[in-house]
């Protein structure tokens, strides 16, 4: 089980605009790649070296972004039919690392928060939330090595 670019996942760089009185973080645009629709936009945050356990979404596509803080994203691929299936995708965001992460449905996903003080994640999702359309798993049932 090594690490891998799984198939179908981006990974866009970002804008960031310097300013003496706030600077501007682009998030995306509907030309950008990675952007299908328009469902809902949320902010989470995640404490230090906490972990928030396996979710995979059956239709949504997700669009991460972390603009305070740092976190580190695992994403493991179980899809029969893909070239990485078995395999995880290791990706940190950040102000620092600032890009957009765009997890197309069906890749199981955790992320664990690195900055000491806030992380903050925003997802651009192309549906709705719908409780229906979302896998859960604890931590253990995917053997990822935190």
């Amino acid at each position: 089980m090594g690490m891998v670019v799984i198939p179908d996942v981006k990974i866009t760089s970002l804008k960031q605009i310097y300013h003496p009185q706030g600077n501007v973080f682009h998030g995306i645009k509907k030309s950008d790649p990675g952007f299908i629709d328009f469902g809902e936009a949320y902010f989470s945050t995640i404490n230090f070296n906490q972990i928030k356990s396996w979710k995979k979404h059956l239709k949504m596509t997700l669009n991460l972004i972390v603009p305070v803080g740092s976190i580190k994203f695992i994403l493991f691929d179980d899809r029969s039919s893909s070239s990485s299936c078995g395999k995880f995708m290791e990706v940190v965001l950040s102000p620092q690392a600032y890009r957009r992460l765009t997890i197309p449905p069906n890749i199981w996903l955790a992320f664990q928060g690195l900055g000491k003080e806030t992380n903050l994640l925003l997802n651009i999702a192309d549906i709705e939330h719908d409780p229906e359309e979302i896998k859960r798993l604890e931590l253990l049932e995917i053997p990822y090595k935190w």
